[in-house]
């Protein structure tokens, strides 16, 4: 895992914007925490991204498993375990891969709700509504059964 930090100030003309995007394009981006700031030499946004090194050479984002105990701290890992089972089984009930109940990515992402609910789903990247109304239920009542 990588981090890098991009600084875009208030009045940018669309140069350091320009340089974020690019590079959030070019990455698998893990997690993006921004912060605005203020100084005496102005004030702006700052972003703190955590990516995965893409393969020299290549030309998109790396495919490479992420390792869940590295982006995850101790709790959330063991909330994204828990998921998993929970994602098993209803894949396993509905007859259908496990990815397409909930990704890994998005298993991290509820993993990290400070309250894991369906509409809070809902604001995970990659769960829209239709999703987190059809699987939701089900998960938020077996992580309470093992709370």
């Amino acid at each position: 895992m990588q981090i890098r930090i991009i600084m875009v100030p208030v009045g940018d003309t669309g140069s350091a914007l320009e340089e974020l995007n690019a590079f959030l394009a070019g990455h698998r981006v893990l997690d993006v925490q921004q912060q605005f700031y203020q100084n005496d030499r102005g004030a702006g946004w700052s972003f703190c991204i955590r990516y995965l090194q893409t393969a020299a050479g290549s030309s998109g984002p790396s495919k490479a498993k992420v390792d869940y105990r590295e982006v995850l701290d101790a709790d959330e890992f063991i909330r994204f375990a828990r998921l998993r089972d929970l994602r098993r089984a209803i894949a396993q009930q509905e007859a259908i891969p496990a990815y397409a109940v909930f990704t890994d990515e998005e298993l991290a992402g509820i993993a990290k709700l400070v309250e894991i609910t369906v509409s809070s789903m809902g604001t995970v990247k990659g769960i829209g509504e239709k999703k987190a109304a059809r699987y939701g239920q089900q998960i938020v009542n077996g992580m309470q059964q093992n709370a």
